[in-house]
């Protein structure tokens, strides 16, 4: 689905909670904005970002882990080798590690809809950085552009 507030896309999903016994499912809401083009928010929860743990993920990294081990640190994913649908994704912060299954072909869906928005390789063209950069070289003084 589409955001017309800010350009992006919103995809709701279920990820599975890899426990030692049992599989937990944890509904999760995969988020792209064109305000942020590097990165897919993962708002784990109802998708009330307030009521939700959010995770930033870097685009490239999810495309990287549709096809082969990606990622190293607090964030790693990697596609099965038993099951074509599934890509685990391990995520570790200082309170504790969590490893979910989700499903390959909803993130390849949604990543095929965010390079619709702006395509791989040309996030840095929908971002303002000469005007960012002026103002931090005016010492946070004016922006010379006139922003």
């Amino acid at each position: 689905m589409i955001n017309r507030a800010t350009p992006g896309y919103t995809c709701p999903t279920t990820l599975h909670l890899v426990g030692p016994q049992s599989w937990t499912e944890v509904p999760a809401l995969l988020s792209y904005e064109i305000s942020d083009p590097f990165a897919v928010r993962i708002t784990f929860g109802d998708g009330a970002e307030e009521d939700g743990i959010s995770w930033l993920v870097g685009r490239d990294l999810l495309q990287a882990g549709l096809d082969r081990p990606a990622g190293e640190g607090d964030v790693r994913l990697w596609p099965s080798r038993t099951s074509g649908d599934v890509l685990f994704l391990h995520l570790r912060a200082p309170s504790g590690e969590a490893l979910f299954e989700v499903s390959r072909g909803t993130v390849a869906g949604f990543l095929q809809l965010t390079a619709s928005v702006v395509p791989f390789g040309e996030e840095s063209s929908v971002l303002e950085v000469d005007g960012e950069l002026a103002a931090l070289l005016s010492n946070g003084g004016a922006d010379p552009t006139g922003r």
